[in-house]
């Protein structure tokens, strides 16, 4: 077993800005508690900030890939998934996109990626792109429009849920672009979507910076289609079922 080097402990001190540890070092080590106490300063110090950025990030409730029913998608790459998980995209500042129907469980993998994300000390923010563009939109100062834009730059992680559900005007689209365009290459994003990339000119209708936007976000992305039935309803199906078994009266 290696001996701690007294001489670390005393830069671990100076990192926490314990000044009066480091000015009583000596003392302090001789006593015997400095280490112990340099080691519940720092757990400490990390599980508050993991707290604070599990809060930041907003991701929800949601269902662990423990519990998901891989057999349930007729068509999902679990492998790629898995991938995800392992964060190798967002070391890359690279981008990720999960395509498919409404209730496939695309918004589960998007909430367990930033979980995870977060868990290994990355920054995360989940947002819908309703929330986040309608956030936007509703700003009519321009230096407040800024340091908007800056809190949705600044997360390692950001998640996009639901782009496709609604139609936006030329202004969120322009919005969008901006923001996709100030992460591009430096941070990852990670968009969820019931639309083909050939169909967000409906998404956006009349909007130039379309194709432009498009082009940015898949650039060293990964795209990841997903097809079945809603989990939701099927789920909700099983419930139905459950309830009925219990309402029969027992046989006599």
């Amino acid at each position: 077993m290696t001996t701690p080097d007294p001489e670390d402990g005393r830069d671990r001190a100076a990192r926490l800005h314990l000044h009066g540890l480091v000015a009583h070092w000596q003392d302090a080590t001789q006593a015997g508690w400095a280490l112990t106490l340099l080691d519940w300063e720092e757990d400490e110090r990390a599980r508050r900030s993991q707290d604070r950025r599990l809060k930041d990030a907003k991701i929800g409730r949601f269902k662990p890939l423990c519990d998901f029913d891989w057999s349930f998608p007729t068509r999902c790459d679990r492998q790629a998934i898995e991938a995800l998980m392992r964060l190798d995209f967002i070391r890359d500042a690279g981008n990720a996109v999960l395509i498919g129907p409404n209730g496939v469980g695309k918004s589960t993998f998007a909430r367990n990626i930033a979980y995870h994300a977060v868990l290994n000390g990355h920054t995360a923010l989940f947002t819908s792109a309703g929330q986040l563009l309608g956030d936007l939109a509703a700003i009519d100062s321009a230096s407040a429009l800024r340091r908007r834009l800056a809190h949705y730059a600044a997360p390692t992680l950001l998640v996009i849920d639901e782009v496709g559900y609604l139609s936006y005007t030329n202004r969120h689209a322009d919005l969008l672009f901006e923001l996709i365009s100030r992460r591009y290459e430096t941070k990852s994003t990670l968009v969820t979507t019931n639309r083909n990339f050939a169909d967000w000119h409906e998404v956006f209708p009349n909007a130039a910076c379309v194709v432009s936007m498009v082009d940015r976000l898949v650039h060293n992305a990964e795209v990841i289609a997903i097809e079945g039935q809603s989990y939701r309803l099927k789920e909700a199906t099983e419930r139905s079922e459950q309830r009925a078994v219990q309402r029969r009266p027992a046989k006599p």
